[in-house]
């Protein structure tokens, strides 16, 4: 079943690097397992939020510069916080970077302070 972007999710794709917003682009056409944006660009004072509250760790994040973006499967039309779907939909996201041709990073293969929504353009790649 080919899914869409909502007009809430496109809403949080404006701003974010065209070649993430490809990413994006083609893993809601091919995905089995709908997803929605929940974040793209942040703003320096919504960064230091969420480092106050543990929920970042850092105030270089890549949503400051459009080079990340949170997604969330949706399960019965409802965000899910379920590990394993986050594991399922993940190679969906990989495999539209590599039909793009995009090099992305996600925060579920990182060592310490897993993210499963956090989709990023490499620093080396893509420097700020």
């Amino acid at each position: 079943m080919p899914y869409s972007f909502g007009s809430r999710s496109l809403g949080r794709l404006e701003g974010i690097h065209p070649d993430l917003r490809k990413v994006m682009d083609r893993a809601i056409a091919t995905t089995d397992i709908d997803f929605t944006v929940l974040e793209g660009m942040r703003t320096m004072s919504r960064q230091r939020k969420l480092v106050a509250s543990g929920a970042s760790r850092t105030l270089r994040s890549r949503h400051l510069t459009g080079h990340a973006v949170d997604i969330a499967p949706l399960v019965d039309g409802k965000v899910s916080w379920d590990w394993p779907i986050y594991h399922r939909l993940a190679p969906t996201i990989k495999k539209a970077a590599q039909d793009v041709d995009v090099k992305i990073e996600w925060g579920g293969d990182w060592r310490s302070f897993k993210d499963g929504p956090h989709w990023q353009l490499p620093w080396r790649d893509y420097p700020a």
